[in-house]
């Protein structure tokens, strides 16, 4: 816990030593990526012990009514911190070589400080013990988030983004306040203890689908789940791109650490509250993925891409919970088991996927993929990362991403045969639809690589894409090494996470261990023999095309085209014919991309015209109407704010009246 609290100390302490050398820009920049980094590898050494250790305490004085500094790590908290502090010690690294283009622009000493904060306030969120600890802590990571996502406040879009951010974090944040002030008042206390004996000791002393509700809505506001979602394809894209690795790979996990914790408090969750957890996961995971492929911004498409994710960690908490309320153990062992790995294999294959984008779109000079193409060739190793990172998030075999979606299969195969009818139906039905899911995410992310990445380029800044330097590269190279690491010894990885599975579903560690060991032998030898396979094949179709090439004269020319001399970039596809199969057969009409088109009219026409607008249903047709009716009721409320000094006066002499009322009412309650 001491190497825990002096990470926390060392980020706060780097963040305001580069806020105060704002006016050095590149002296604060140093100061605050390399705390920003020395922290998180402190924080690690930390956090990594504590997945299979017991749990650790610290108690601290805190004078704030009904407030303590009550900080614990128990393995539930200890693999959300190890994904903090890995993650955000590569984003440190990048950071550093990324910012460097800002230094001319702006002042980097708030966003440095930021920076520091959202780290150290994202620790203590999974380290806090006690409620008012954890809203603060809440709090600090929404607005520190808030203030990154804002960088570039010159421009409007950015600005939208980040107050349709804002509006939605604090939204969930009502719901936080009511779960926990309803669990404080039936426990008498705000301490996470005395929530988890009250959830244990009185199954029907609390109303457990109200809190689940509040739960899942509050928390799952900043996961990201569909459709609550809205805020992520704004400000993700929105943010530098190192933020927007850690905002995408760990800040929205602390929705689902949120759930996770709540659920802790509450009794055993019943098969209805799993079922509701992974339906909306998972129809959520299929709705992201086709609005992904209507995007051409590369890191919307991204963000959609965690949406979809995300969805799916919250599909395999909903098949854990409702094995266990079953009767089913090895169904709620895999499913649990496959959500918090892919806690972790998101958070690294979406570290090197924004990373990775980040670093091409500083050598390509755009984020849009209609006016990228050939960038393989001219940025191999960012690329070429790049490309693996978009396998791993296609969960394609042999890689990570592969490994958590395989035992969410295994998880439904075993739930259908052992279940009743009706349950098995369900299990089956889930099945074809998580398949769907990896069907459309090899999809999306053959798209993103055809178009942005192969080919000729589509215009003169991607002619003239170059690679970064080497704090942009170091950290892909490390990220694309642990996720690989986690293909190779995917045992060894479930047995970190085991203490926390068994945590999250009450039972023994070695009851747990015993139902994933057929599922972890099934999988070790054949991951193994795949990537040997892979590299085998690689590095022997390098050497045999070298040595057929030796001896030949090569030149370069231009791509046949079927006897067409005027060759073009514009004759390629693109990214919106890529996707145009896909979503004219599989898309419903509210998720499909809407057609401008401008055709040629008359004797001397005008250019012609085609583009695809992809916009987000539950945006443009809930929540921009909905909030647009109440901002113009909240308008008819004008006329009382006068600027008259009495009518203010007298507005304040009838609320403490009103306030009064209300407290002697409730001292004269049971």
């Amino acid at each position: 816990m001491s190497l825990f609290l002096a990470a926390l100390v060392l980020l706060l302490a780097g963040g305001a030593a580069a806020l105060a050398l704002s006016a050095r820009p590149r002296l604060a920049l140093a100061v605050g990526s390399a705390s920003a980094a020395a922290g998180s590898a402190l924080g690690l050494l930390g956090a990594f012990p504590a997945l299979r250790a017991p749990p650790a305490a610290w108690e601290a004085a805190w004078r704030v009514p009904n407030g303590a500094l009550a900080l614990g790590l128990d393995p539930l908290s200890a693999v959300f911190a190890v994904a903090i502090f890995a993650l955000g010690l590569a984003a440190a690294v990048f950071g550093a070589g990324y910012m460097r283009a800002h230094l001319a622009r702006r002042s980097l000493g708030a966003f440095l400080f930021s920076f520091n904060v959202l780290l150290a306030s994202m620790a203590l969120l999974v380290a806090a013990r006690q409620a008012l600890l954890f809203i603060v802590a809440w709090e600090a990571m929404t607005v520190s988030s808030f203030l990154l996502v804002g960088l570039e406040h010159e421009d409007g879009a950015v600005r939208m983004a980040t107050r349709t951010y804002l509006v939605a974090s604090h939204l969930g944040a009502a719901f936080l306040f009511a779960l926990f002030l309803t669990l404080g008042h039936a426990a008498g206390s705000l301490r996470f203890e005395a929530f988890a004996a009250l959830g244990a000791g009185a199954r029907g002393a609390l109303p457990a689908t109200l809190l689940f509700a509040f739960a899942l809505v509050g928390f799952g506001t900043k996961a990201g789940l569909v459709p609550l979602h809205v805020w992520l394809p704004e400000a993700h894209p929105a943010a530098p791109s190192h933020v927007s690795a850690l905002m995408s790979g760990v800040l929205v996990k602390m929705g689902i650490y949120g759930i996770l914790r709540a659920l802790s408090f509450l009794p055993p969750a019943p098969v209805g509250h799993g079922l509701a957890l992974a339906a909306v996961g998972l129809l959520g995971a299929v709705a992201a993925l086709l609005l992904a492929l209507g995007q051409r911004d590369l890191k919307r498409i991204l963000a959609y891409s965690t949406v979809e994710n995300v969805g799916l960690v919250a599909f395999g908490l909903g098949v854990g919970l409702a094995g266990a309320a079953a009767g089913a153990p090895t169904v709620a062992a895999l499913g649990v088991a496959g959500a918090l790995l892919h806690v972790w294999n998101h958070a690294l294959m979406k570290g090197l996927a924004f990373m990775g984008a980040g670093a091409v779109v500083h050598g390509a000079g755009t984020r849009d993929v209609e006016r990228m193409g050939g960038l393989l060739r001219r940025m191999p190793v960012s690329a070429g990362l790049l490309v693996l990172a978009a396998a791993a998030l296609a969960a394609l075999p042999p890689l990570n991403g592969f490994l958590s979606e395989w035992l969410l299969y295994l998880g439904l195969l075993d739930g259908g045969r052992g279940a009743t009818p009706g349950l098995a139906l369900l299990a089956y039905l889930a099945l074809a639809v998580l398949a769907l899911v990896g069907a459309l995410a090899a999809v999306v992310f053959t798209r993103l690589v055809g178009a942005a990445l192969l080919g000729s380029p589509r215009s003169a800044a991607a002619a003239a894409a170059h690679e970064g330097g080497p704090l942009l590269l170091a950290p892909l190279a490390l990220l694309a090494a642990a996720n690989v690491a986690v293909a190779l010894f995917p045992g060894q990885a479930l047995a970190l996470l085991t203490p926390a599975a068994a945590l999250v579903l009450r039972v023994p560690e070695a009851q747990l261990a015993l139902a994933l060991a057929p599922a972890v032998a099934s999988l070790e030898g054949p991951l193994r023999l795949g990537l040997a396979v892979l590299v085998a094949a690689g590095v022997t179709a390098h050497l045999v095309s070298r040595r057929l090439l030796a001896r030949r004269d090569v030149r370069a020319s231009e791509t046949w085209g079927c006897g067409f001399v005027g060759g073009s970039p514009r004759v390629q596809y693109t990214a919106a014919s890529l996707a145009e199969l896909a979503l004219e057969a599989m898309a419903p009409r509210p998720l499909r991309p809407t057609a401008r088109v401008e055709v040629p009219q008359g004797v001397f026409p005008r250019a012609a015209r085609f583009a695809l607008e992809a916009d987000d249903p539950a945006r443009a047709r809930v929540f921009e109407p909905a909030f647009r009716r109440v901002g113009e009721a909240f308008g008819r409320l004008r006329r009382f704010q006068q600027s008259r000094l009495h009518l203010q006066l007298l507005y304040t002499v009838l609320a403490v009246l009103a306030l009064s009322a209300l407290l002697l009412l409730h001292g004269r309650g049971p």
